[in-house]
């Protein structure tokens, strides 16, 4: 299919449009600037691709940065410049618009574009789990014990339409617990979560590491939910809701099957590299300003959140089932198309079935 011949300021303003219902991926907020590029790795005589992440700080997109690091990119004959946004949303934008080749943000961006006759997909799947936590006030955690005690409470989630926004109302529903009858508060991330969490903004909230470390390190919260393993995903969520991912414009992956290729082999090389090292030497390679908490609590939130990872790129089985069903019971441009949405153009194994790693 041929892209419409529309300018990237006109591109750029309907990719908005499209992505206003799913605001942002819920994660920490990342301390780089809008569209900061991070310092180029290692160049070498291959293809020049863009990233846009959802917030390269995070530990859910950890493999991004640590792919740039480890020098992975270079070893698989791909130029990777990448940047970042502080929400999946952005990411997705940025991409829709043309002006990034590849985006890391959460799955569920796949679906909700295809509801919208957008068709993008996840290439590697970073992850089998959201990686996220619900936490709760100290000062609720005898009132607030599941979804069930939602009602009446204020809970922090990233922005109104997020993900978190999204998981948090599927808690709240599978416990007996209206919408209606609790209030999502958008507080952000990060430092902002913390602030709205020991100023009683909120009685409770979800978010991901490093924040979560830097909550429990305070005593400020307890968790209700954990969902950065993939018992905590079955649990809470009824089966495993692969999140962060590399994913990409199909049409885009098709002219580019090459680059595509290059890119996965990097990606997988990583994952199975951090399957095989502490999380202490994971941390090591990061930028040090990543460590916001100390050395040792970033590493404690890598530990905590490692499970989530996938070791060869490949989407779960019944991920996407799981993802989808999570999303139709408040989405409201992908409800009541459960059954028009075709979940095996959401997703493709074809490049990590062929990755090359060594």
């Amino acid at each position: 299919m041929r892209p419409n011949p529309i300018g990237r300021p006109a591109a750029a303003a309907l990719a908005a449009v499209l992505l206003l219902p799913l605001a942002a991926c819920a994660n920490d907020a990342a301390t780089t600037t809008h569209g900061a590029a991070a310092p180029a790795g290692r160049q070498v005589d291959g293809p020049k691709v863009k990233i846009m992440v959802g917030g390269l700080d995070k530990v859910i997109y950890l493999p991004a940065m640590l792919t740039q690091r480890l020098g992975f990119f270079a070893d698989a004959g791909v130029n990777v410049e990448l940047m970042s946004e502080p929400a999946g949303v952005n990411a997705t934008t940025a991409l829709l618009a043309g002006d990034v080749q590849g985006a890391v943000g959460f799955y569920d961006h796949t679906i909700d574009l295809q509801a919208k006759g957008k068709i993008v997909e996840s290439v590697v799947q970073f992850s089998q789990a959201p990686g996220e936590v619900e936490l709760v006030s100290t000062k609720q955690a005898d009132a607030i014990k599941s979804g069930a005690d939602f009602k009446g409470k204020k809970l922090g989630v990233t922005s109104i339409g997020s993900s978190t926004d999204f998981l948090t109302k599927y808690l709240a529903v599978k416990n007996g617990t209206a919408v209606s009858e609790f209030s999502p508060i958008a507080v952000g991330a990060g430092q902002t979560f913390i602030a709205a969490l020991q100023q009683g903004s909120i009685d409770g909230g979800m978010t991901t590491d490093p924040t979560v470390a830097n909550v429990l390190d305070k005593g400020l919260g307890k968790i209700l939910y954990d969902m950065r393993t993939p018992e905590g995903s079955r649990e809470a969520l009824g089966g495993l809701y692969p999140s962060s991912s590399l994913y990409m414009n199909t049409d885009w992956v098709e002219k580019n099957k090459d680059t595509t290729q290059k890119l996965t082999n990097a990606f997988v090389k990583t994952l199975k590299w951090m399957s095989t090292h502490s999380p202490e030497e994971i941390a090591a390679k990061m930028p040090a300003d990543y460590a916001q908490g100390g050395a040792e609590q970033y590493a404690a939130a890598i530990k905590a959140t490692l499970p989530m990872f996938t070791t060869d790129g490949v989407m779960p089985a019944d991920g996407p089932k799981t993802v989808l069903a999570v999303l139709a019971a408040f989405h409201p441009d992908v409800k009541g198309k459960e059954g028009t949405i075709d979940l095996s153009r959401t997703y493709t194994t074809e490049f990590v079935g062929k990755a090359v790693t060594g």
